[in-house]
């Protein structure tokens, strides 16, 4: 396994990163999971196809290719938006199913989830689904089990694992970069050692609320420091500041969810010019087998 690397004109080396989005609409976020039953989902707006539709623009005219983790759930109801991104040549992967972080259910229930959602992608897009992301990086400690059974239903890799300390998520102890465990290939949202600790510096809530500079510096010494490359992670609902507000929430959930969303994608727009990007398959050399 080996990541790419771009020759530059200067003749230094520029690391290839990857840039990845989680495909889900706002109201399946987790951190309103307590205020909105998953049985009124198909009763609410969904706006992710006018969000994606977004994404894809930009990152067209940066010429970049993506990993777009998918929800099953979202991929039922809008098969050509799947389609849409594999014509337009970014990776398709999956999210699972329903959006249930992983220690809500039994490995039975694991396991039926991970094998639809990767049966309705690849009946959708034609082709075979080798990677994965946990809702809200929800593989931890008490859930490594989740990395075999996704080993033994066909996945090749997983993007579940975010080794930082968080109050709903994170395993500050596991390791910082890609590694191999039974058969899967483990790649985590990445993180900047500093102070003795690691510190989030993948997108996502602490991309929109810290200032950017933070950010370019995060993921700059990454690749200077250790040499590797970075795992970049956003959701469509991020750019979309004109999405219903969700009443009943706590402050502190309807704060992570809501910040910045104006300034999202133009954040976005200079994270794809100031580094070098492409899909985690291509990245991590973990190309789709043919046939």
């Amino acid at each position: 396994m080996m990541s790419l690397a771009r020759q530059t004109g200067d003749d230094s080396i520029s690391i290839v990163n990857a840039f990845t989005i989680d495909v889900e609409d706002w109201f399946q976020v987790a951190a309103f999971s307590r205020v909105i039953n998953r049985k009124d989902w198909d009763q609410l707006e969904c706006r992710v196809q006018a969000n994606v539709e977004r994404l894809l623009m930009t990152l067209d005219h940066h010429q970049v290719k993506a990993t777009f983790f998918v929800l099953g759930w979202i991929a039922e109801r809008y098969p050509d938006m799947v389609r849409r991104i594999v014509a337009q040549g970014h990776e398709l992967a999956s999210h699972g199913h329903g959006h249930h972080m992983i220690h809500e259910l039994s490995q039975d229930r694991f396991r039926e989830d991970v094998v639809r959602a990767r049966g309705v992608l690849e009946s959708i897009s034609g082709q075979p689904i080798v990677g994965y992301r946990a809702p809200s990086f929800s593989v931890g400690p008490r859930t490594l089990w989740a990395l075999d059974i996704l080993a033994e239903t066909g996945h090749r890799y997983s993007s579940s694992i975010y080794p930082i300390r968080h109050d709903l998520y994170g395993m500050p102890d596991a390791p910082r970069f890609a590694h191999a465990r039974n058969g899967l290939i483990e790649i985590p949202a990445t993180s900047v050692r500093w102070l003795g600790r690691n510190w989030p510096a993948s997108g996502g809530g602490y991309f929109r609320l810290l200032p950017y500079a933070w950010s370019k510096r995060s993921l700059s010494r990454v690749m200077r420091s250790d040499a590797q490359p970075a795992v970049f992670y956003c959701h469509p609902w991020e750019i979309d500041p004109g999405q219903p507000r969700v009443h009943g929430a706590s402050l502190k959930s309807r704060f992570r969810h809501y910040v910045n969303q104006d300034r999202m994608l133009a954040k976005i727009d200079r994270m794809l010019s100031d580094f070098s990007w492409g899909p985690m398959r291509q990245v991590f050399s973990l190309e789709q087998p043919s046939g």
